[in-house]
């Protein structure tokens, strides 16, 4: 059963972007408590699977956040399946998902599956862009987290920053109204204090964009979760 309760920081990693393997040891060998695999674009089966192989043979979770139906692969560790909570379109919500089990669903084992409510903050980002989302104001964060366990009971809410610094005051807001569901917070960590300010209030920190930039800046994002 995949379960989410008692991690504390993971590395996420895009399979359109290149990581020497030196670094991806030193990642998968960090302390983090998973390494999830998943991006926006340029996504392949090729690229997936090459990055999944790689990191197979280190001893850390590995987890595969499914963009697209055709980088869908067994071997994962587990799987996240977004639900863009703020998009105007309600396929990306319920409608890719219900395609992907009416294409999958004889294979598919419910116990490595964990659902994300995911609500995108960034209107820069291309995942904004390509979900076709709204840029939620405050309250509606809040009513978009009490949804997600609620009414949804999904077991994830990731407020995502997508590479920009958030708001640690919503973040504290939005982790006070949850019990059950698990907080993960993504976007523009860069240091171990930034991690420090996001771990405060958030069940899980996601650390990404960085690594492409300054892996041992990443690599000490992992501390702000030891103390």
């Amino acid at each position: 059963m995949l379960n989410v309760k008692n991690w504390n920081h993971v590395f996420k990693l895009d399979p359109n972007k290149s990581i020497e393997e030196r670094y991806l040891k030193d990642l998968c060998e960090s302390g983090t408590d998973a390494i999830i695999i998943g991006g926006t674009d340029g996504i392949t089966f090729d690229n997936v699977f090459d990055l999944q192989d790689r990191v197979q043979k280190y001893d850390i979770t590995c987890i595969l956040e499914v963009s697209t139906m055709e980088a869908i692969m067994p071997g994962f560790n587990g799987y996240f399946i977004p639900l863009v909570l703020n998009s105007r379109e309600k396929r990306y919500v319920m409608d890719i998902q219900h395609q992907a089990v009416k294409e999958y669903g004889d294979w598919i084992d419910w116990r490595e599956m964990a659902v994300e409510g995911y609500c995108v903050m960034n209107e820069q980002a291309k995942v904004f862009e390509a979900a076709q989302c709204q840029l939620p104001s405050k309250e509606d964060v809040l009513a978009y987290a009490k949804m997600a366990e609620h009414m949804f009971n999904l077991p994830i809410f990731y407020l995502e920053y997508s590479g920009t610094w958030g708001d640690a005051e919503l973040v504290r807001d939005v982790a006070a109204e949850l019990e059950q569901t698990v907080l993960f917070y993504g976007g523009g960590i860069e240091t171990l204090e930034q991690a420090k300010i996001m771990k405060k209030h958030a069940d899980v920190i996601v650390v990404g964009n960085i690594i492409y930039e300054d892996v041992q800046a990443a690599l000490q994002t992992v501390n702000a979760c030891k103390q």
